[in-house]
C-alpha cells in the first residue's frame, strides 16, 4: 500500500473512528480506503458507496481546503451508489 493511502488511514481513523455503513475511497494512482464499523483500513471491499478523486482532491477534502460537494458538482469526486451514505460520510469529515 502506498504511503498515501496509510497516512490517510491514520488521518481518516482520526476524524472518523467508526462508521455505521460501508464506504471505499479510492485515491487515484494510489489505492482504495475502506471504512466501516470496524474503522478505517487499506483495503478494496463492496461498499454501499465508493468515491474516487485524485490524491490532490482527496487531501483537500482531509485537510477542510476543498468542499466534498463541491468537489463533486465540479466532477472532481465520482460517487457510486448509495448518495445517503455519501452525505453521512461527508458530515462526518467534516
Amino acid at each position: 500500500m502506498s504511503d498515501v493511502v496509510n497516512a490517510a488511514v491514520e488521518k481518516l481513523n482520526e476524524k472518523i473512528g467508526s462508521f455505521g455503513s460501508t464506504a471505499k475511497f479510492v485515491i487515484e494512482d494510489e489505492g482504495s480506503i475502506m471504512i466501516d464499523e470496524n474503522g478505517v483500513r487499506a483495503g478494496d471491499e463492496e461498499a454501499e458507496v465508493t468515491l474516487k478523486a485524485s490524491r490532490d482532491t482527496f487531501e483537500g477534502i482531509l485537510n477542510g481546503t476543498v468542499n466534498p460537494a463541491t468537489a463533486f458538482m465540479m466532477g472532481k469526486l465520482k460517487i457510486d451508489g448509495s448518495m445517503g451514505v455519501a452525505m453521512q460520510l461527508g458530515q462526518a469529515l467534516s
